[in-house]
């Protein structure tokens, strides 16, 4: 009840007002039957305006320290997340980890949908890093379609660190189901989900427009927390830096099957959907990506 009355009658009618959000691809979410959304992470407020514009409920996995915090404010915001349909994850992995994919898994078997950040944490400059593979389990094990989500100019509305938003307008695009069946059978097994969360990823950075990362948002972060405690400031990212990047600036020509594609090599632009929200570019890199078509199944 909670929920759907801030949706329907306090936040989401305010923040349509203030924010007019724009949205693509909404009837690529299913009417009925369980699915995972899979979002890229650039702010707190991902997890308000998405489900704002999702017609069905989306319970999402978020960090469990917004579960545990002390005092009044600590219970205030822990009272809030359940009541606004989200579930705690334990990132420390092992066990923890398992606890909280089974949480989700028991969304799932109830026909909902579910919402996960394969990045793991906020990204902390703009960019799309690497994902973890527990969202790669989940889906393997449960076999339901994946719906990529891309979160357009939410990290220039409140970024992070910043406690009231700035009034400006957001984006959302909606991708088409990614669907994982040829994998049926395998969701053991370590190299399939690596395979699974990498082209999940790619999606995000193919819808985004996002500079992709290999490395992890959450070591990127200590590394930052390290050299600010240092008292160092943290330089411009330098070529080699960027190396480890990919830029994605043209829109896939369907290459033959098994062929493999290498983003950031290509020449052709992509009509963006909103350009005056959108980064800017930045050298690519040298990332291969392998498509998976029909011939893989």
């Amino acid at each position: 009840m909670f929920y759907w009355v801030m949706k329907r009658i306090i936040v989401g009618p305010l923040l349509n007002l203030l924010f007019r959000p724009w949205v693509k691809g909404l009837d690529n979410i299913p009417a009925s039957g369980p699915a995972v959304i899979v979002s890229n992470h650039l702010s707190f407020s991902d997890s308000i305006f998405l489900p704002i514009v999702v017609p069905r409920p989306v319970a999402f996995l978020a960090k469990s320290e917004y579960f545990t915090g002390k005092g009044v404010k600590g219970r205030l915001t822990a009272l809030f997340f359940r009541l606004s349909n989200q579930l705690p994850m334990d990132r420390s992995g092992g066990a923890a980890s398992s606890s909280s994919l089974s949480a989700g898994m028991d969304i799932l078997n109830d026909g909902a949908i579910l919402g996960i950040y394969p990045e793991g944490t906020r990204s902390p400059d703009g960019r799309l890093y690497r994902g973890k593979t527990g969202v790669a389990k989940l889906v393997l094990a449960t076999g339901v379609p994946v719906i990529p989500v891309a979160m357009i100019g939410t990290d220039k509305v409140q970024p992070i660190g910043r406690r009231i938003p700035n009034i400006r307008r957001v984006g959302i695009i909606i991708g088409e189901p990614l669907d994982f069946a040829r994998y049926e059978g395998l969701e053991d097994d370590r190299f399939v989900q690596r395979s699974v969360t990498d082209e999940i990823m790619y999606e995000l950075m193919r819808l985004s427009g996002q500079e992709y990362v290999d490395a992890y948002a959450s070591t990127v972060k200590e590394r930052l927390a390290a050299e600010k405690a240092a008292g160092r400031k943290t330089p411009k990212p330098g070529a080699d830096q960027r190396r480890a990047a990919v830029r994605m600036t043209g829109e896939p020509t369907g290459p033959a099957p098994g062929s493999v594609t290498e983003i950031g090599t290509g020449t052709a632009d992509t009509a963006r959907p909103d350009p005056a929200e959108q980064p800017s570019d930045s050298t690519p890199g040298t990332r291969r990506w392998r498509r998976k078509t029909s011939s893989d199944q």
